[in-house]
């Protein structure tokens, strides 16, 4: 005998937010409104775009207290381990903290790969943090587009310490470094040559190199790659006159040394305030922001242009079959978006 049809409930749609719904949301420190704003902001809708820009400038007085920590490592650095530690630390000394974690992106789904909060389950169920996994959707160096917009929306609901972690593969440092103030790379001993993998131009932007594992019978190597690095940088020219980049080692398996790395952190920021390079750096960010903002856009504009989208394929494959150079097809589609450069 059939079972009788049920009548299920429809679900109720959320209702959509104003801008100032939004903004009070947000400052108010709302969980749901926060995850709702952040949304907002990583939408690709023009209409979206329009409101979150508005959201932004309202929260934007809010904003630039917090103090923001880039970390990158090479793989198995052991990164999401030794944030949930840091975090967890952190939060226990009373301090508020987003972590706003890139994930490489599916190339079928285009959806985070790694699931940020399974990797930082303590760290995710605590009242005080917030995390954030955000899909790098095949933008340059796995670095979220909408990463620094994400950071004000986070600073404007009262986090005052944000941690930005990049996928580590060695090409998105440069990005990260352009929006934060303190760059931590985090290494392991024992995992080859010196530099392991990552390339001098990562080293060069590091503030604090911490040697993370450097526990059991781990501790002795930790110490030998901890002495390598700090040879290393000592030929390496500083970021800033007012700060030399420090190595230390740390165990974020039982917690060793993530005192002292945060009190580094603090006097690095304490080090570039009273010089006044703390201000400079954060001016220069916001200039290479505007500016990687129109080259963006520029790309895509020239991208969606009609007589360019035309041109697009065929001077691509005469350029793959060696037919033209690159720099003639570029060309010819400069001039087709109407750029004659002569």
């Amino acid at each position: 005998m059939p079972h009788p049809a049920i009548d299920f409930p429809p679900v109720a749609r959320r209702r959509d937010l104003t801008v100032a719904e939004f903004v009070q949301g947000v400052l108010a420190g709302d969980r749901v409104t926060l995850g709702r704003a952040i949304t907002l902001v990583e939408s690709t809708l023009a209409a979206h775009e329009t409101m979150a820009q508005e959201m932004l400038l309202q929260l934007l007085p809010h904003t630039g207290r917090a103090l923001r920590l880039g970390i990158t490592g090479i793989p198995g650095a052991g990164k999401s381990t030794f944030i949930e530690a840091l975090g967890g630390r952190l939060t226990s000394l009373g301090h508020k903290v987003a972590v706003l974690a890139v994930d490489p992106s599916s190339a079928l789904s285009g959806g985070s790969i790694l699931g940020d909060k399974t990797r930082m389950p303590d760290l995710s169920a605590n009242p005080n943090a917030f995390i954030r996994p955000s899909p790098s959707a095949g933008t340059l160096g796995g670095v979220t587009r909408k990463t620094r917009e994400t950071l004000l929306v986070c600073e404007a609901s009262g986090f005052d310490v944000v941690i930005i972690e990049t996928v580590g593969t060695g090409q998105s440092e440069t990005a990260v470094d352009d929006m934060v103030d303190c760059f931590l790379l985090l290494m392991v001993a024992g995992a080859g040559d010196e530099l392991q993998g990552i390339k001098r131009g990562v080293l060069e932007l590091a503030d604090i190199v911490a040697v993370n594992k450097a526990d059991g019978d781990n501790i002795n190597r930790a110490e030998l790659a901890r002495q390598q690095y700090a040879t290393g940088l000592h030929f390496m020219r500083p970021k800033v006159p007012s700060w030399v980049p420090q190595v230390v080692t740390c165990s974020a398996k039982t917690g060793i040394g993530l005192d002292e790395l945060w009190t580094l952190v603090q006097a690095h920021g304490k080090a570039l305030s009273e010089s006044g390079d703390f201000a400079v750096h954060r001016q220069q960010q916001l200039v290479r922001w505007m500016w990687s903002l129109i080259s963006e856009r520029l790309l895509t504009a020239m991208r969606e242009h009609r007589a360019v989208r035309e041109r697009i394929l065929p001077l691509e494959l005469a350029v793959a079959q060696g037919q033209v150079t690159a720099l003639q097809a570029a060309t010819a589609l400069l001039e087709a978006f109407g750029v004659n450069i002569s």
